[in-house]
């Protein structure tokens, strides 16, 4: 379904914008491509340029190429059709003719990655015909990132089956470590698979089970040509990430350690002591900004969790930022926590969901503990449990 014009006249004319320009050429920007509602648009083909803008007073307008003159007929206003690049060019300034600030999917200094969707040089075109172009980031979360209450129910359905699928593959491998079964975290990461399916779980890859070393690796996976035996007294991390079937549904993302052993080191201990710490002091700010009513923005609940980290001595066993956002894809088009990797600058709104994930990682084990928030209208929500120590599989 195409964007909501009337809600995003409204949004621009609270931020002082004078319009939203999307733009998209052979699906490079697949964020204005959905809120166009083109992927709705079969029997289409879509290989021009074509922009399409929503001022914030007046009616939107289009501008699309000659032999594909119909691709925007199911959304508002005049469409101009142009041919060779000096009608674009023409057609692009009677579009803005008018206009001061427009957004676009552009982040100053590729700040936010995530949003940076339109080339250099379409950006430098729109500058020519005398706009001054603003980041849409903090449009794109309000029209394509905030959940419905469908949405949510969806979430908190597939946060229930998430922990149950953990709870199942802690017991397993407690059978196995009392039984003195041989196993590996590609055996336990194919039950998993299974158990997902019977869930009737979907996700974007299979679970990461990562044992000792591996743990280290946030991005490790264990597959059939590489993966390591899971022995006794041993680091074992689980990040596992799906969402139901259903249209519309949208992710949940939780990470869990255990310790294959009675007595967990000390060295796993106190690192994950300082990771739950700084879980809960991203969520504390979180939480106080909802009820003094202050806006906060990804950044600050990413710096909330890494002061608490730097100050217990982990500064350089940092090696991610302390969340993202969740959508219909894992990662969604929403604020992250980050101050990072990135610095995200977009405000946490309500109806938004999103991850609360701070790591730290070393040569011999890594730990992480994840959880998910959702911004309902009584401020932000933790949906499931937090771990608050590390799991003995015995």
């Amino acid at each position: 379904m195409p964007v909501d014009v009337a809600g995003v006249q409204e949004a621009l004319r609270t931020e002082g914008i004078d319009g939203w320009l999307l733009y998209d050429f052979q699906g490079s920007n697949p964020i204005a491509f959905r809120l166009a509602g083109m992927d709705a648009q079969g029997g289409h083909l879509a290989t021009r340029r074509w922009f399409y803008l929503i001022p914030a007073h007046g009616e939107p307008r289009g501008l699309v190429h000659a032999i594909e003159r119909h691709n925007l007929d199911h959304l508002p206003g005049p469409k101009a059709p142009y041919a060779g690049r000096a009608e674009l060019e023409a057609g692009l300034r009677a579009m803005l003719a008018g206009l001061g600030r427009v957004a676009m999917e552009y982040s100053p200094g590729n700040a936010i990655p995530y949003v940076s969707r339109v080339d250099a040089g379409t950006i430098e075109m729109v500058r020519d015909a005398g706009v001054q172009v603003v980041t849409s980031g903090d449009l794109v979360q309000r029209f394509d990132a905030l959940w419905d209450a469908r949405a949510v129910a969806s979430h908190r359905d597939a946060s229930d089956k998430l922990y149950r699928i953990k709870d199942r593959a802690f017991a397993e491998v407690t059978r196995r470590m009392r039984a003195g079964a041989a196993t590996t975290e590609f055996d336990i990461q194919q039950l998993m698979v299974r158990w997902f399916e019977e869930e009737g779980l979907v996700a974007d890859s299979a679970p990461n089970v990562s044992a000792q070393e591996n743990a280290g690796n946030p991005h490790y996976l264990p597959t059939a040509g590489r993966h390591r035996a899971i022995r006794p007294n041993e680091l074992l991390l689980l990040d596992l990430w799906g969402k139901t079937k259903q249209a519309g549904a949208v992710y949940a993302d939780i990470t869990w350690v255990g310790f294959t052993g009675a007595t967990v080191p000390e060295p796993m201990t106190r690192a994950f002591a300082a990771v739950v710490a700084a879980r809960d002091a991203a969520v504390a700010l979180a939480e106080d900004a909802a009820r003094s009513g202050r806006q906060v923005r990804g950044f600050e609940l990413d710096r909330a969790a890494r002061q608490v980290l730097e100050q217990r001595g982990y500064a350089n066993a940092i090696l991610h930022r302390t969340g993202h956002s969740l959508g219909e894809q894992v990662h969604g088009n929403g604020a992250h926590l980050d101050d990072f990797e990135t610095h995200d600058e977009r405000r946490l709104m309500p109806g938004s969901g999103f991850t609360v994930e701070p790591g730290v990682y070393f040569d011999d084990f890594g730990v992480r503990t994840e959880i998910n928030v959702v911004w309902g209208p009584g401020g932000p929500e933790v949906t499931g449990p937090r771990q608050t120590g590390i799991i003995a599989l015995v």
